[in-house]
């Protein structure tokens, strides 16, 4: 009996175990679980625990985290009838759980197809110069697209990168002689503005070198200018002070060196081989003062 009572006790909590392991649901904080109750959706549930009622909920978890995959090369056809080869990475993540399970089987098996079938359709509307030179508006455009589609799902669509773009080969060697081109133009070209710049700098050095000549040479022309003006004030100011002394000398010179002064200087007008001899006016007023000591020295006699 008291074994009975043990088994039956061990089958109970195995029961009990499996009715809570159906009934309780551990949801993470980046999960979400879609709960149905017999067929029905009720709606996402979590994070945390969820108690669902046992063989009549259903539980499906939703991963909630950005998710990426990688499309494999595919062959697109450009406007201009070049094929080209692309790869690319598309990155999305869940945004409405619920949606993502009642709307779409396989979000990433649909996402994959829609990103082909976008891609050779934005690539067969461009040429390929556009395809190659504006990969981040191809990005753009693909990302725009893909998120009109997904976004029923309940996806978005976060970010679309192209990893690789290859054109055929005939194409890669016109690219290739056209680069050696473009860069042989660029160096004719640098070469050029470097031979400009050297003719403008050499021409602007001698345009200063110019300047420079004639700014010494007007300085030393003014500083000759301002010496020979000093100069002759220097000489105006002495031959003022030589007049002014003798002018002073002259107040305290009396008649009688004056009549000294004049028969010297009549002497020597003598003496000349000249016939005319000029007489000033005022020597007959100086030998009035000698004619006075004269007749006074005859009358002390």
């Amino acid at each position: 009996m008291e074994s009975g009572t043990f088994l039956f006790l061990i089958v109970l909590l195995v029961l009990l175990f499996m009715l809570a392991s159906a009934a309780l649901r551990i949801v993470r904080e980046y999960q979400r679980l879609v709960v149905f109750r017999l067929g029905r959706a009720l709606g996402s549930r979590g994070p945390g625990l969820v108690v669902l009622i046992p063989f009549i909920d259903r539980g499906e978890r939703v991963d909630l985290r950005e998710v990426f995959f990688d499309v494999d090369p595919q062959t697109c056809i450009t406007k201009d009838n070049a094929p080209l080869s692309i790869d690319f990475l598309v990155y999305m993540k869940v945004i409405n759980a619920t949606a993502s399970v009642l709307e779409v089987e396989d979000f990433r098996g649909a996402a994959r197809g829609i990103a082909i079938t976008t891609l050779r359709a934005l690539v067969g509307d461009m040429i390929l110069d556009d395809v190659l030179a504006r990969r981040d508006q191809l990005n753009e455009l693909l990302q725009v697209k893909l998120d009109e589609v997904t976004n029923r799902w309940g996806i978005k669509v976060t970010a679309v990168e192209i990893r690789e773009i290859i054109p055929p080969r005939e194409i890669q060697d016109a690219m290739s002689r056209q680069m050696s081109a473009e860069r042989q133009r660029r160096a004719l070209v640098t070469e050029a503005d470097g031979k400009r710049e050297a003719a403008v700098k050499v021409a602007e050095g001698e345009k200063q070198a110019r300047i420079l000549q004639a700014e010494g040479q007007r300085q030393a022309e003014i500083l000759e200018a301002e010496g020979q003006r000093q100069a002759r004030i220097l000489r105006a100011e002495g031959f003022s002070q030589g007049l002014e002394k003798i002018y002073q000398v002259a107040q305290g010179v009396d008649s009688k060196t004056m009549s000294l002064e004049y028969l010297d200087a009549l002497k020597q007008l003598g003496a000349s081989p000249a016939t005319k001899i000029v007489v000033p006016v005022e020597f007959t007023n100086l030998l009035q003062p000698l004619q006075e000591h004269t007749r006074q020295a005859t009358r002390a006699e």
